[in-house]
This record gives structure tokens, sequence and C-alpha cells, in this order.
């Protein structure tokens, strides 16, 4: 497909790749000081290669967090999750349990 004259090819095939916790938060504070020495946020989402709308998702996400603490809650959501299935495996356990002791089984 041939690139018309105006149109950045770069765009269409950039890659998607995640970032890391300690990445995102790196990337909103250069984001914090650009925004501070006057550019605006569509300037500092093009120099952070971020669409706004994931700039704004990682500040509710990730605003006023330093780097230990993002690992922090990233072994804390893991820990959830272990626990939540625990919880799961748990409550099949009973109700099965509940239908063997009436007999329904």
């Amino acid at each position: 497909m041939p690139v018309r004259a105006g149109k950045q090819r770069s765009t269409m095939t950039r890659k998607r790749r995640r970032h890391t916790p300690d990445q995102i938060i790196r990337k909103l504070a250069e984001g914090h000081k650009q925004l501070a020495g006057g550019q605006s946020l569509e300037e500092v989402c093009r120099h952070l290669e971020v669409a706004e709308s994931t700039w704004h998702r990682w500040l509710a996400q990730y605003g006023g967090m330093k780097a230990n603490d993002a690992k922090r809650l990233k072994v804390l959501e893991g820990e959830n999750v272990r626990l939540k299935k625990l919880l799961a495996e748990a409550e099949l356990d009973k109700a099965m349990l509940k239908e063997i002791a009436k007999g329904e089984f």
C-alpha cells in the first residue's frame, strides 16, 4: 500500500508494547517535568510515545507512586488473585460437602 504525502507510516506500523510499572513511573515523572516546563500534554505524549488515554490511565493507576510502591502493588495483586482462587475452591468444597450430607449426589 503506497504511503500518501503528508501521512506518517510509522503510526500505522507501531508495535504495541507492554511497559513495566518501573517504566511507567519513569515516564510519568518525565512527563510531569515536561508539563511543568510548559509543554502541552499532546507534545509530552508524543515524546513519550504513548496515547493521551494511556497517559490518563497510567496517571490514575500509578500517579504519586514510587518504583518500589509499584513493585509492592504488583506482588499484592498476585497474592490477591491466589487467595481468590483458594476461596473459590473452598466454597466449592463446602457446597460439595453439603450435597453429600443431604444425600443428593
